[in-house]
């Protein structure tokens, strides 16, 4: 990155939610931000307040689902700004219902959008990047990218997709020798409108299995990600909790989620009459980055700063190693 120069960055499911709030934290930097999602109203607010902060915007709505519409897209953006520095994936697609009860074409549709969707922007932007050697793109995944839940296949079986596909695609571009980056942010439960929007066959309104945390928090991890060359980022102790429990006591998970996982992603509101979901159409209006759980929503987390400042930390725990070894030879002595 050139100093002064305003980075160029592609933001997909820009208009709501995580998308949201990635673009609102890169508008801070006073970036160009090209801002790609189907719903209009929320695409032309994110607009607005990306231009407020200082920054730049282009609004380019259309279906991550579509390839082609992608391809013409990265293709504006280099034509309006020149060269992309930052790709982020953040646009996704869910269904909340059991496997057995789903229609096939909805799993489909979960999976173009948050599988595909990611694959096609990621294509996209290395076409442009590879070639300059230069770029960094960043995968926006879940701790569901390791440990699947129920009422959640086709959104589970879409991210663990993305984390293989994360470490094809980096094995490859190191063998080439490139200086490409990509990363994958893993992010727990976020306070974003998507449980209002979420298709589903249950009865009771969708939530969180656990306390989300605030979306700026995620905006916040995906941000470092994209300025910083590491593989993987974890935000939030139940992200982590979920990552390590499946690695050494999957079976028992399985048990466990099976007794609380039903219950505890559903309400105890009964879903209304004539609700409204953005599988193939986007709900109209402009939603912005928060749902409705402000009230209960973490802003903060421990573990996510300790992974930001690891290396800091890891310094000053030598740091006092060393001085508590230096005063037991004093004593000793």
């Amino acid at each position: 990155m050139v100093a002064g120069k305003r980075e160029i960055v592609v933001v997909t499911g820009a208009s709501a939610g995580v998308g949201r709030a990635v673009v609102r934290r890169f508008a801070q930097d006073g970036a160009r931000i090209a801002l790609i999602a189907r719903g209009i109203d929320g695409l032309e607010a994110a607009a607005r307040e990306v231009e407020e902060a200082g920054g730049e915007a282009l609004v380019l709505p259309l279906d991550v689902a579509d390839a082609a519409a992608i391809e013409e897209a990265a293709t504006l953006v280099e034509e309006h700004w020149g060269p992309i520095d930052i790709w982020i994936n953040s646009a996704f697609a869910g269904v909340l219902g059991r496997f057995v009860d789903m229609d096939l074409a909805d799993y489909r549709r979960v999976t173009d959008v948050t599988y595909h969707g990611q694959v096609y922007g990621t294509m996209a932007a290395l076409k442009r990047m590879r070639p300059r050697g230069t770029g960094t793109i960043v995968l926006v995944g879940s701790a569901l990218a390791y440990r699947g839940i129920p009422l959640q296949s086709a959104y589970c079986g879409a991210k663990h997709a993305i984390q293989g596909f994360l470490d094809s695609l980096r094995s490859e571009l190191i063998h080439e020798g490139s200086g490409v980056h990509v990363s994958m942010v893993q992010l727990p439960g976020v306070n974003t409108p998507q449980f209002d929007w979420i298709r589903t066959d249950l009865p009771m309104k969708p939530q969180a299995a656990s306390p989300p945390y605030q979306p700026e928090l995620a905006a916040d991890a995906i941000h470092w990600a994209a300025h910083h060359r590491r593989k993987e980022v974890v935000v939030g102790f139940p992200a982590m909790q979920a990552i390590w429990g499946d690695r050494f006591a999957s079976p028992l998970l399985d048990r466990y989620l099976a007794w609380t996982g039903v219950s505890g992603q559903q309400s105890e509101e009964e879903v209304e009459a004539g609700r409204r979901d953005n599988l193939y159409e986007p709900v109209p209006g402009d939603h912005g980055a928060h749902g409705r759980f402000d009230a209960i929503a973490r802003r903060r987390s421990a573990q996510w700063w300790l992974s930001k400042h690891r290396a800091a930390v890891g310094l000053g725990v030598a740091a006092l190693g060393a001085a508590g070894a230096v005063l037991a030879g004093l004593r000793r002595r």
